[in-house]
């Protein structure tokens, strides 16, 4: 059997990795915990605390840049520092950075009305102290970017085929750090602040991103499915060709800069038809190929790495499939991102079970560790068909309440599904987290 598996360092840049862990695991919790006050914030009684008025969608913001945007980027940093050798005080320096503008950002919602835009990629809280903490972050992760593609290019150790995919994932975020360059010096002046402004400025980066984010995904499929015991009929000749073609759309996004100005129709739709198919490049014949090993009779199915596995695929196969539906402006679209970005991350949460221990944590040996994955894929399974259900009946994105307009059984009906299912998820959620504390109070080392 191919071993697809990356070695885990024993020296200044494992304690990198875990120093990148800490931050992906806390910008969940602090991400969760903001999910009761967002709660909160439209109860009765409580509602009257908050001094100021749409609290509810300034801690929105917050939420989803902490549990998409710092979440994955940190675990991002998981991952390339483990294949890291050069340059140490960089990686300090991206860590402390992506620290400081994380506890930045999450205590915006806190000082003040935020004026919040809910724009794609990267909402946005129009106050001052907001957008230091934000770029301070994208500061840190930039040199993390950079460092680490200068590490792999210039280290003479023999490289492997997991290691070559974290680097099309290191050129992808290159390439969409410099889309959101071009595209901040590309809006025309006369469009200066606002929700589309800021939907111009994180539309190309914000697309060529989720390349990054499959990438590491396809990284970590192999990963767990050579630790889960999956018998894989892929040659590493193979897997660094398809690995490779999951890097290969996002090349072309200098030429789409070129031929079209940031605000045209032109570059807009064509961003979206990159990742709606180039993303299947590596994903389909990879998820084929894997999910073919995995229901091998041979194989036991009792690992947590192998539970998230299955429901990874799962979720992206669904959030592919219903891409391909979307018709106007509903419930359809965030059906869609929605499979594609838990899919990633139930990937990196199976793979925290595998490298606890290897960080010099207690190795994760809770039943409940393998049914965590299946309870939040699930939960999220069933939110998704609903707002892909609800969209098909017409059923309006970025919408609360009356707005809603749920005037048939058909549209009440999913949308019932989509709140059961995301109850369902939280509690998956609240497991992975009480499993990785229990597992960092009981350190070894």
């Amino acid at each position: 059997m191919n071993d697809f598996t990356l070695k885990i360092p024993q020296d200044s840049f494992r304690n990198l990795a875990i120093g990148w862990f800490f931050l992906a695991v806390g910008s969940l919790i602090i991400g969760g915990l903001l999910t009761i006050l967002i709660v909160l914030s439209r109860t009765p009684l409580f509602q009257d605390i908050i001094p100021w008025l749409d609290f509810f969608h300034t801690a929105l913001v917050v939420h989803v840049d902490l549990t998409v945007l710092v979440w994955f980027l940190a675990f991002a940093g998981v991952l390339w520092s483990l294949i890291t050798t050069r340059c140490l005080f960089c990686g300090k320096i991206a860590l402390i950075l992506a620290v400081i503008g994380t506890i930045i950002i999450s205590l915006a919602p806190f000082l003040g009305d935020g004026h919040p835009l809910m724009n794609n990629y990267v909402p946005v809280l129009q106050m001052p102290i907001f957008f230091i903490g934000l770029g301070i972050f994208a500061l840190g992760f930039s040199i993390l970017v950079i460092y680490s593609l200068g590490s792999y290019i210039t280290s003479n150790n023999p490289k492997t085929v997991l290691e070559f995919g974290l680097f099309t994932a290191l050129v992808t975020a290159l390439i969409a750090l410099i889309a959101i360059i071009w595209s901040y010096l590309g809006i025309p002046k006369e469009i200066e602040t606002g929700q589309y402004y800021y939907e111009l400025l994180f539309w190309g980066g914000g697309h060529v991103l989720q390349f990054t984010h499959t990438q590491l995904m396809l990284v970590v499929w192999l990963w767990l499915a050579t630790v889960s015991g999956v018998m894989l009929s892929l040659t590493p000749r193979i897997t660094i060709i398809l690995l490779f073609l999951g890097m290969l759309p996002t090349l072309f996004t200098p030429l789409i800069y070129i031929l079209y100005n940031v605000n045209s129709p032109d570059n807009l739709s064509i961003f979206t038809d990159m990742m709606k198919y180039g993303g299947g490049l590596a994903t389909l014949p990879l998820g084929l190929i894997i999910t073919l090993g995995i229901f091998k009779p041979t194989v036991p199915l009792n690992k947590p790495e192998r539970s998230a596995l299955i429901f990874s695929i799962l979720l992206f196969a669904v959030g592919g499939i219903i891409g391909f539906l979307i018709h106007g402006s509903n419930v359809t679209i965030p059906a869609h991102y929605h499979g594609s970005i838990v899919a990633v991350t139930i990937a990196f949460m199976g793979i925290t079970y595998h490298l606890m221990p290897k960080f010099g944590f207690r190795e994760i040996t809770s039943k409940w560790a393998v049914w965590q994955p299946a309870i939040y894929g699930i939960g999220q399974l069933m939110h998704v068909l609903g707002l892909a259900w609800s969209g098909g009946y017409g059923v309006q994105r970025k919408t609360a309440g009356a707005a809603q307009g749920l005037d048939s059984i058909q549209q009440v009906a999913g949308m019932g599904l989509m709140g059961i299912g995301g109850m369902i998820s939280i509690i998956g959620g609240i497991i992975f987290i009480v499993i990785v504390l229990q597992a960092m109070r009981k350190k070894t080392i």
